[in-house]
């Protein structure tokens, strides 16, 4: 089984009346609550959290893109991963994703995700999502009735602009160049391939055709996830695709502490500000009309974000010990983390896990703590999970001896260096 350290990015600072003076964190959030100079550390904080990640252990990085919004902080997250290419050298760049109908031409993603790979030596995963209607029918202008549409195109343009060493011309419904001749070029050829998701089942059906990894990226807990999961892996079958536990992901909430009391001391408050305020969103921003196809609805799958009455919103309500039975949030020592985390495995019947392992406005060295105990007490426990699956969703890098080692930037021996050094130690 493999463990990937996730981070939405969000906007630690959101005051305590935020859910009644201001109706939704996302589209029209108000930007003086936005602080640039705070954000210069917030920034460089989570970019911190991230490498760490991958020194105690984790299996890959993950970041993704939202726009006009304080609940996560990356409307670019190619340049989170092109940074994290850069300063990492072992884990996955889980971009999960670009979100391919916002971008005019396509192969402008096609592009930059060619260059994160050659710079990592071969370690990006590429994400493909659709989007959030939030984000690309309300913050970006696109029309919900041609979104599926354009995605669609997208998708294919840069599939061909990575796999045709030649000039072409794409003259697409959406899109039409008559020069499309792609560098720099992807080391892997392709990226593995992820879709992320909220459940739809034109999301299924792509991902049997196309042999793509489905990531449920839910924050309505494992055992809700469970259900849809359980929709995923029939539909899976019905379209003639064998069971492998790799080809599904799932995000969930995690925090660990020494014991189960100690979990609730500390986390329970930033839980609570995930979710009353970082999943505070007006319910008109959540399902343009058109954003959800007709099969989707017949089929019952609605948006996880739609409705003042849905179970994100009533998350905020419920006890700390409520959180963590419903599986909103996955708590406690170590042994019960990894209890839990068994549970989520086997119930989803995921290879991959998503570890939000900081959320709301957790401070930096408290989740420094969670992000290592959870490396070091439980996933050693559940890495021999699906150990008779093969992962074909992975990247095959380059060979570490064989890739260009980065320059380590060095502080000088001023009196000012001496000053940075002293911070970073403290």
């Amino acid at each position: 089984m493999k463990f990937h350290w996730f981070n939405l990015m969000p906007w630690p600072y959101l005051p305590d009346d935020f859910t009644e003076k201001h109706r939704s964190v996302w589209v029209d959030v108000d930007s003086r609550l936005f602080d640039p100079v705070k954000a210069n550390r917030i920034y460089n904080d989570y970019l911190d959290l991230l490498e760490l990640a991958e020194d105690v252990g984790y299996d890959g990085l993950g970041i993704n893109e939202h726009h006009q919004n304080a609940y996560g902080l990356m409307p670019s997250p190619q340049l989170m991963a092109s940074t994290l290419a850069r300063r990492t050298h072992k884990a996955a760049i889980l971009l999960l994703g670009q979100s391919l109908a916002l971008y005019d031409p396509p192969t402008r993603v096609a592009e930059e995700m060619a260059m994160i790979d050659c710079i990592s030596g071969g370690r990006l995963i590429s994400g493909f999502p659709v989007g959030s209607s939030m984000d690309d029918n309300y913050a970006c202008g696109v029309n919900p009735a041609t979104l599926r549409e354009k995605y669609h195109e997208a998708h294919d343009l840069v599939r061909l602009a990575w796999a045709d060493p030649d000039v072409f011309a794409w003259n697409g419904k959406h899109y039409k160049l008559r020069y499309v001749n792609l560098w720099p070029r992807p080391i892997q050829t392709p990226p593995p391939i992820w879709i992320p998701g909220g459940g739809s089942v034109e999301t299924w059906d792509f991902c049997a055709e196309h042999k793509y990894n489905y990531s449920y990226l839910s924050f309505q807990g494992y055992v809700r996830g469970a259900q849809l999961m359980e929709g995923f892996w029939r539909r899976m079958e019905e379209l003639g695709s064998d069971f492998n536990p790799y080809q599904a992901a799932f995000a969930q909430q995690i925090c660990v502490a020494d014991t189960d009391a100690e979990a609730k001391r500390l986390y329970e408050k930033h839980a609570r500000y995930f979710f009353s305020r970082c999943l505070h969103v007006y319910p008109g921003y959540a399902d343009a009309p058109g954003y959800r196809t007709e099969p989707t609805i017949r089929a019952g799958l609605v948006s996880q974000m739609a409705g003042q009455s849905s179970a994100l919103n009533q998350a905020a309500a419920l006890s700390w010990e409520e959180m963590i039975e419903k599986g909103f949030i996955v708590a406690g020592s170590p042994d019960s983390v990894a209890e839990q985390i068994e549970k989520v495995a086997t119930s989803l019947k995921i290879g991959h896990l998503v570890c939000l392992l900081h959320f709301g406005d957790m401070p930096n060295e408290l989740c420094q703590h969670s992000t290592r105990l959870f490396a070091e007490k439980v996933i050693p426990q559940m890495r021999g999970m699906w150990k008779d699956y093969e992962d074909h969703w992975y990247p095959k890098p380059m060979p570490l001896e064989d890739r260009a080692i980065p320059r380590q930037v060095t502080v000088p021996d001023t009196a000012e260096g001496r000053e940075m050094r002293l911070k970073e130690v403290g």
